[in-house]
């Protein structure tokens, strides 16, 4: 039986049985998950995201060191970040596809073990093509997990609760994030770049064991009550032309991200000569910068028009690589990496305007449409990456800077937000206190 009304329910009609003083703070903590949208099933989602991303945190960034380390070639990096955003297009579709059919528990679940899979491969692999074949695997995480989880927030939260819950989400995401990567950087430090990664795969493979125990004994499935037989074709023609013309500036701003990115730890560790261990710190700057502005925002663009910060997050994605061109020591490198925290500003506005103007009763394969097409335009950035960088190691850079301004623009004078709901002070006002 579908719980979809849940969030609707009095959060103090379990209280009856408890003491005053116990009434009062259960009171007070029931009110404070419902205003961030911390239903059961996202709760759980939302540990099993912290878990995974402090193991994967701990070394995922500094892979293309590693693959240096094995012996790779710059087109080899360039290949394996190519080769990670291919993947992250073709595993959308699927993913949701299998969100609707299997339900989100069994998905999380089967997504985990395959990730775990690609852990082993990283673990025992002797060379750099072992790290591309486990790629893969490790991916499942990552990007077939991606249609459920907005999913999970669609089926869970209302329209006017969904920019919040995709700010926590955010948070819980980045967390990780801001204490792994220094930690990961430690480890590299202390015990060199292959003991390190070892080291830090292991501990991943152990916390996905514990993610998988916990989602199979604390998550609720909320399977569909009917599966629909809509093809590919069918659900791409049936979507919002309003989601469409996002898909577009988001497929440029994710050219304007995809271009320099496999290139940012080269850049900033071979060119700017920053150690691991700042490297790491540099992560967590970058993550603390997001993690200070989501739900503040999230909270306003629920309330009114999602557009502004969507917008602003696309402006951002342009600065980042003009701002790392242009560093010249430690404190611009610091500024660069607080833009890159400030190109999340209008995400969980992003997320939440997908889920709105997704078919909701075809809602993973909607999620997991956009994202195999933003996933397939995108993917050869980092080929593109690759011989911009053998140019010259500032040229990636700037042109990705170019590209992000035209996916600014295109939003500026295309892009949708509306929500049905005035922007007035009022509703400003207001938008803190639900």
């Amino acid at each position: 039986m579908r719980q979809d009304n849940l969030q609707n329910r009095d959060p103090t009609e379990l209280l009856s049985h408890k003491t005053p003083e116990s009434k009062k703070d259960l009171n007070q903590l029931s009110h404070l998950r419902y205003w961030l949208g911390l239903e059961r099933n996202i709760l759980v989602m939302l540990t099993a995201i912290l878990i995974i991303g402090m193991g994967e945190e701990l070394w995922m960034r500094f892979v293309p060191k590693y693959l240096e380390l094995l012996g790779a070639s710059a087109w080899v990096i360039a290949l394996y970040g190519t080769l990670k955003d291919l993947i992250d297009a073709v595993y959308q579709y699927p993913g949701g596809w299998l969100a609707d059919r299997l339900g989100r528990r069994a998905v999380l679940v089967l997504f985990t073990l395959l990730a775990t899979l690609g852990y082993g491969l990283y673990f025992f692999s002797p060379d750099w093509k072992g790290i591309l074949l486990g790629t893969f695997f490790v991916m499942a995480w990552g990007s077939l997990t991606l249609p459920a989880i907005f999913a999970i927030i669609g089926d869970n939260l209302p329209q006017t609760r969904r920019a919040i819950g995709f700010g926590v989400q955010s948070i819980l995401k980045r967390i990780p994030i801001v204490l792994a990567p220094p930690i990961g950087g430690w480890i590299i430090y202390s015990l060199g770049l292959h003991r390190g990664m070892k080291l830090g795969l292991g501990i991943t493979i152990i916390l996905a064991v514990a993610s998988i125990f916990i989602v199979l004994h604390y998550y609720i499935d909320n399977l569909p009550s009917a599966h629909d037989t809509a093809r590919m074709s069918d659900i791409w023609h049936s979507m919002d032309g309003k989601l469409k013309r996002l898909l577009v500036a988001d497929c440029l701003a994710r050219w304007a991200e995809g271009i320099p990115k496999v290139f940012i730890i080269l850049y900033v560790m071979n060119v700017l000569q920053v150690d691991a261990l700042k490297f790491g710190w540099l992560t967590s700057i970058q993550m603390l910068s997001a993690i200070l502005i989501y739900i503040p925002i999230a909270k306003l663009s629920d309330r009114i028009n999602r557009k502004p910060f969507v917008l602003l997050t696309f402006a951002f994605f342009a600065l980042f690589p003009l701002a790392l061109a242009g560093a010249v020591n430690l404190f611009l490198v610091v500024l660069a990496f607080i833009i890159a925290g400030l190109r999340e500003i209008g995400e969980p506005a992003r997320k939440a305007l997908i889920v709105d103007l997704a078919e909701e009763t075809a809602r993973g394969r909607s999620v997991g449409m956009y994202y195999f097409i933003r996933g397939l335009v995108v993917f050869p950035a980092s080929i593109v990456g690759g011989l911009l960088w053998m140019i010259g190691p500032k040229l990636p850079f700037y042109i990705a800077f170019m590209v992000g301004v035209t996916g600014f623009l295109t939003y500026m004078i295309w892009g949708p937000g509306e929500k049905h709901l005035s922007l007035s002070s009022s509703s400003v006002s207001t938008a803190f206190k639900r």
